[in-house]
């Protein structure tokens, strides 16, 4: 792994306005470098604009990716939620690969009355049928499912990596907060090696140089997530016994008043 990019999901509180290229300044002056376009009520990006936003943010050296809108769910009985789940997902492709993002993630299912096996089948099949199209449209981005935090939610840390593993253009979103709040532990140094490592082991060495990672804080309960909180005001999030680096005190968090 070269480099590591820290930024924010969505435009930085403190930015001068609500809008991606007023974030992008102010994550620069922040010395940050690195911002995830939240498409959170949908894909309202035109081209030109996306296009803007890309020259911006590689002026000053920020990586982009994004998160498709939360209203997805491609095991949906009804068929219109179906299609809809598939065009907010190609909408945030595109809109993502005109801005230069290189990844974009995305919740991909619930699983409602169906077993665990039968809606990866439905995932898998949607998001094949989803790499064609955008194959055709010579759109290259990966498409990552995103590790999700509660259990009624299609997406446990196996099956984003099975669906890594046999879709070509696919790679996993882990949300450090969601496996915490899915499992309820998970939340320590060694934990979050071993998530690593599982990666590591499921999809070799190139998946850990590559990877999309959320991190923060976050409120659960026995049906897991509640709700994202600011770490300072969630579960520690590593160990207190941890070696410290030359000159750094445990916990190692650094907060920037966004």
């Amino acid at each position: 792994m070269d480099h590591l990019h820290f930024g924010t999901a969505g435009i930085p509180l403190s930015a001068a306005n609500n809008d991606s290229l007023s974030g992008l300044e102010r994550l620069h002056e922040l010395g940050l470098d690195c911002m995830e376009l939240e498409f959170v009520q949908g894909v309202h990006l035109k081209r030109p604009a996306a296009e803007k936003i890309g020259r911006r943010a590689q002026e000053l050296g920020i990586a982009l990716s994004a998160h498709a809108p939360y209203y997805i769910n491609l095991n949906s009985h009804e068929a219109a939620k179906k299609k809809a789940s598939i065009r907010r997902i190609l909408e945030t492709a595109r809109a993502s690969f005109w801005a230069g993002a290189a990844t974009f993630t995305f919740h991909a299912a619930f699983y409602q009355e169906s077993s665990p096996p039968a809606v990866y089948r439905a995932v898998k099949q949607e998001l094949e049928n989803i790499g064609q199209i955008l194959a055709k449209e010579k759109i290259q981005i990966w498409m990552r499912p995103e590790l999700t935090g509660k259990p009624s939610q299609f997406g446990s840390l196996e099956e984003i990596l099975k669906l890594s593993r046999e879709i070509p253009g696919v790679a996993p979103c882990i949300d450090f907060a969601h496996f915490h709040a899915r499992h309820g532990k998970h939340n320590t140094y060694k934990e979050f090696m071993e998530i690593l490592e599982q990666v590591e082991s499921s999809l070799g060495p190139a998946a850990l140089a590559d990877m999309h990672l959320h991190v923060s804080g976050i409120d659960y309960g026995p049906k897991g997530e509640r709700k994202h909180l600011p770490l300072k005001d969630s579960d520690p999030l590593v160990e207190k016994d941890l070696p410290s680096p030359q000159g750094i005190t445990p916990p190692y968090l650094f907060r920037h008043n966004l």
